[in-house]
């Protein structure tokens, strides 16, 4: 691999011919005639937050940098869902959450849902999919399906291990995560050997694991994933004076989901300074081993000439907490497992634009159909009516899609701005019904405001956060605010009727556990007992046991 630095100014000088008058790139004249290829890579657990200022002073993140100067960037996206499978169940159906039902990392889309990619071959392209997908019901642990449904027990359990970290001390040692560097040449390998030779555009995905924390066995025979890793090499790559430490309220003040999320993943013991630095020293170190491997397809895309011809989409799946509000992990609608990074570049799309308009996991499904025509002379010449603007050059988009094309954001095809500004709406949705948070959580983030609900909007305080004047989320102001707290719920049911889909969710929790407590029959409290749980389970048994008989008789109703 080349050294990064020889990489991406080897890529600046050459990849993107200069700008002619009114800004189009000269030579790119003849791409408007076909069809570009397109290139999504998505990781895991990427806290947007990194990929601009002041986030970005603390990482080397080099071929993220580049496709920011080359393209653009936006500075609020977020997911739909913050945890694996829900959030990428919304990227590849372009549905909200409550839409497919993808409840938790065990309840996805059917296996023949038709996504994206699948409407894109329909039209021509020749696809291709490496790494993680991970947006499939009936998948991850049994304790981590477990844990989901059984979030409304009146118990409180250890679910995961101490967060911790584990140095590689190689200072050469560049391939930490192997198996996403195997996936990544497996891509390399297809642009190289098949994708240079097709006559038809092409799409390709790649998904890495990556900066997802690794499993933590030393906790013992069922185990999560808590350990930040990665070598002396990525390290380096980290400035370890901006890393800030950040605020936590005393127990005795968190939020009561939050009190809950924090026990139940094991932060809230004590930690010292040097504790936490290093776990988020070690999470960015692996967000630069991902930026890496981004890179190895930026590089080959380059050097077979096809970056220019090719639009590249980087985005995650959601956040990373790296102990922020206490906190490792996702599940929670804080900026750092909430907001995610998302970049574009290629023919057509605006280059080292910034945009500030809130957008979500959902535009993806629009806007890939979209990108698949964007370059073409039909497109060139699109219809002016907004309403109408998503249906695109022969891959018209289904109507019921909750997200919305970012290319008006992002294309020189839309250089009437203000016509479109108001195509996407000025809000995002999501929410969240997984494991180690007892409550169904719903986000309305808008401009200014950050609006939690919880439950059925009465039993549990909702949150509300000015982001303009608390970037860090620590001051909840529902109450000093109450006709703006109003205002958010009342839009926030107007998107989703967000009692009722807590009580579905009630409902499928405690139809699942009976289902799969009936499955295993006499083994069932041994098999309970010995979940992620365990080092808590096995103190009392019986308590935990009837804890959960007692939600069985009487939580018919949420």
């Amino acid at each position: 691999m080349l050294p990064l630095w020889v990489a991406v100014v080897a890529v600046s000088a050459l990849a993107t011919p200069a700008l002619g008058a009114g800004g189009q790139r000269r030579g790119a004249v003849k791409a408007w005639a076909d069809a570009p290829n397109v290139v999504l890579v998505v990781s895991d657990s990427f806290d947007g937050r990194l990929t601009f200022y002041p986030g970005s002073q603390v990482v080397k993140l080099p071929f993220i940098n580049f496709m920011k100067a080359q393209g653009t960037s936006f500075l609020n996206a977020y997911t739909n869902s913050p945890i694996c499978c829900p959030s990428r169940a919304a990227m590849w159906s372009g549905l909200f959450t409550h839409l497919t039902e993808s409840w938790n990392n065990f309840k996805g889309l059917d296996p023949n849902y038709t996504t994206w990619m699948d409407v894109m071959e329909k039209h021509g392209y020749r696809t291709q999919k490496f790494g993680k997908l991970d947006y499939i019901s009936g998948h991850h642990s049994i304790s981590n399906r477990v844990e989901a449904w059984t979030r409304d027990v009146a118990f409180l359990l250890r679910q995961e291990g101490r967060p911790m970290v584990n140095l590689v001390p190689k200072k050469t040692k560049v391939r930490v995560m192997e198996g996403d560097w195997k996936n990544t040449d497996r891509a390399v390998n297809w642009l190289r050997k098949e994708a240079i030779n097709y006559t038809q555009p092409f799409v390709l995905y790649l998904g890495l694991n990556l900066p997802h924390p690794y499993p933590s066995p030393s906790s013992g025979e069922n185990f999560g994933s808590s350990t930040f890793h990665t070598s002396l090499y990525w390290l380096k790559k980290v400035s370890y004076d901006a890393i800030k430490i950040p605020k936590w309220s005393p127990l005795s003040e968190m939020h009561p989901i939050d009190y809950y999320s924090s026990y139940t993943k094991n932060c809230t013991g004590k930690f010292t300074e040097k504790e936490i630095k290093d776990i988020r020293a070690f999470y960015y170190a692996m967000c630069a081993e991902t930026d890496a491997m981004l890179g190895e397809i930026i590089l080959a895309l380059h050097q077979l000439d096809l970056l220019q011809k090719t639009i590249v989409i980087y985005t995650s799946d959601h956040g990373e907490l790296a102990m922020e509000h206490r906190q490792f992990y996702k599940m929670s609608m804080y900026e750092a497992s909430a907001h995610v990074p998302l970049l574009i570049m290629g023919p057509g799309i605006k280059t080292n634009l910034q945009v500030s308009n809130v957008v979500s996991l959902v535009d993806i499904y629009p806007t890939m159909l979209a990108a698949g025509e964007a370059t073409t002379d039909s497109f060139r010449n699109y219809r002016k009516d907004p309403a109408i603007i998503n249906d695109i050059a022969g891959i018209p988009l289904p109507q019921n899609l909750s997200g919305y094309s970012l290319l008006p954001l992002s294309s020189e095809m839309f250089k009437n701005e203000r016509k479109f500004k108001n195509l996407h709406p000025p809000w995002i949705l999501s929410e969240f019904h997984g494991c180690n948070v007892n409550a169904s959580a719903y986000m309305l983030r808008t401009n200014q405001w950050k609006y939690i609900a919880y439950s059925d909007g009465a039993s549990v305080l909702p949150q509300l956060f000015d982001l303009s004047s608390d970037p860090d989320e620590l001051t909840n102001i529902a109450t000093k605010f109450p006709e703006v707290t109003a205002s958010l719920d009342q839009k926030l049911r107007s998107i989703i009727n967000y009692p009722k889909v807590s009580a579905s969710v009630h409902r499928y929790n405690k139809e699942q556990f009976i289902k799969w407590k009936q499955s295993i029959g006499q083994n069932y409290s041994n098999v309970i007992a010995n979940l992620r749980w365990h080092q808590d389970w096995l103190k009392e048994p019986w308590k935990y046991e009837n804890a959960i008989d007692q939600w069985l008789k009487i939580h018919s109703d949420p």
